[in-house]
């Protein structure tokens, strides 16, 4: 289910923004756990790479990005090769 700016569950995403208070900076990557306010904001969790959350905290839309692993509108499908 899709929400305001695009963003769903689980979606993986970079701050935009430092967030000092927090000891996050722009470009960290973190995954959408939860959608908070019909989509007015997102719960984030970062963690390290053992997978150890260190930080969750609620973001504004405009304080990340989806980060994307596939060019915009291609159909994984149409990519197959047949033998």
């Amino acid at each position: 289910m899709l929400y305001q700016a695009g963003l769903m569950h689980m979606d993986i995403v970079a701050l935009t923004v430092d967030l000092p208070g927090y000891n996050l900076w722009r470009g960290q990557v973190g995954i959408v756990v939860d959608i908070l306010a019909g989509g007015q904001a997102y719960e984030v969790e970062f963690s390290d790479r053992d997978g150890r959350t260190y930080e969750s905290v609620g973001l504004r839309p405009d304080q990340i990005m989806v980060l994307r692993f596939e060019p915009a509108g291609v159909n994984p499908l149409s990519m197959m090769v047949s033998a």
